[in-house]
């Protein structure tokens, strides 16, 4: 399988049981707060997609892996 290339990274942030972005790919929100749960990141860690549904735009983001500091995409985000 191809890796994933940097571009299709997004930086998340882990606080009190609630995940967020410092900014949205998308429309440029700071500090959003997904509906992504604690346990679809620890599948997506694991190697199980995720949809991430953006409150602020209405976007949604396909996660095809995640690591400590980054959400994997299926799309470019930067």
């Amino acid at each position: 399988m191809k890796p994933i290339p940097f571009d299709h990274t997004w930086p998340y942030d882990l606080q009190m049981g609630d995940i967020y972005l410092p900014a949205c790919p998308y429309c440029g929100n700071d500090n959003v707060m997904t509906n992504m749960s604690l346990n679809a990141l620890k599948r997506a860690k694991e190697g199980v997609k995720a949809r991430v549904n953006m409150p602020c735009c209405r976007k949604t983001m396909i996660v095809i892996e995640a690591d400590e500091d980054y959400l994997w995409t299926s799309e470019k985000l930067r």
